[in-house]
Parts: structure tokens; C-alpha cells; sequence
């Protein structure tokens, strides 16, 4: 992933899900591909797991949840690595995420613009992405502003 393209995103919806419902269980699986600059976002009610590359593990998922006051987030996840890296391929990875976490969310915002339409008071909404990683240095989860600053 590198600077947001939306002529390179495609988009697929995987039924019940509907570009607009529904808000809760509504889940996100961004992946991409390196050589083309490609991003491939799946919208549905479970991640698709079928997209994820099992041995790159560089996708982003994401998920509308609701917090102790009934108001919704979305929450996200990057994994940053497995049992088989070391600290140093960690870190790297790690920082790889953080500097392309911007497009993971642009592509998904831009990907589900309808949805955020029908529902405009999601734009506000706050956004946590985890980094999940065996590495307490990097097992850390950041807030990302909100919906509407990346559908602009």
C-alpha cells in the first residue's frame, strides 16, 4: 500500500451485507497487492478470511462496535507478526503499518462512502486500530481520528 488511488480499490460485498446495513457486525478485511498497487476491500457480516494471505498476514480488519454508552467505534486490527519472527522483522512490520495504516482507512471509508451516507453520524465516530504482537513494544493499539477524515 502506498498513497490512496480509489481507481485501484475494489470492493465486494459479501451477502446479508448491503452497502448501507447493517451497522452492527459490519466487518472489513482490506488487503492489497504489492506488485500492483492494488486495494481489495470485503464488506460483510464475517471477515474473509479466504483473502487473507496466511503467510503474509499484512491485511487490515475492522469492525463497528458499540462501547459501555451504547456509542459505536470502529475497531481495527493489523497483525504484526508470528511466532517464527524475530524482534527486529517485527519492528519492521510494525512501522510498515503505521505508515500505511492512513490508506488501509481510506481505502476502507472511501469503499463503504454509501454507508457512511445513510449513517453521516458515523463519521464521527472514533477509530483504535491494534497492533497485535508477541512484542509488548508492539502489541499496542492507537486511535485514528474519525470516518470523515479520511472521506475527504
Amino acid at each position: 500500500m502506498m498513497s490512496f488511488h480509489p481507481e485501484k480499490l475494489s470492493v465486494t460485498l459479501i451477502p446479508p451485507a448491503t452497502k448501507i446495513e447493517p451497522i452492527e457486525n459490519r466487518k472489513y478485511t482490506l488487503t492489497h497487492s504489492d506488485t500492483t498497487g492494488e486495494l481489495f476491500l470485503s464488506t460483510g457480516t464475517e471477515y474473509d478470511i479466504a483473502a487473507i494471505n496466511p503467510v503474509m498476514r499484512d491485511e487490515v480488519i475492522a469492525e463497528w462496535m458499540k462501547d459501555d454508552q451504547n456509542r459505536y467505534y470502529l475497531a481495527g486490527k493489523a497483525h504484526v507478526d508470528g511466532t517464527n519472527m524475530d524482534k527486529s522483522s517485527s519492528m519492521i512490520r510494525f512501522n510498515v503499518f503505521k505508515k500505511e495504516m492512513e490508506t488501509a482507512l481510506k481505502g476502507i471509508t472511501y469503499g463503504d462512502r454509501a454507508f457512511f451516507a445513510e449513517y453521516p453520524t458515523l463519521q464521527d465516530a472514533p477509530i483504535y486500530i491494534q497492533y497485535e504482537s508477541i512484542y509488548p513494544k508492539y502489541n499496542q493499539t492507537f486511535y485514528y481520528g474519525t470516518p470523515r477524515q479520511y472521506l475527504t
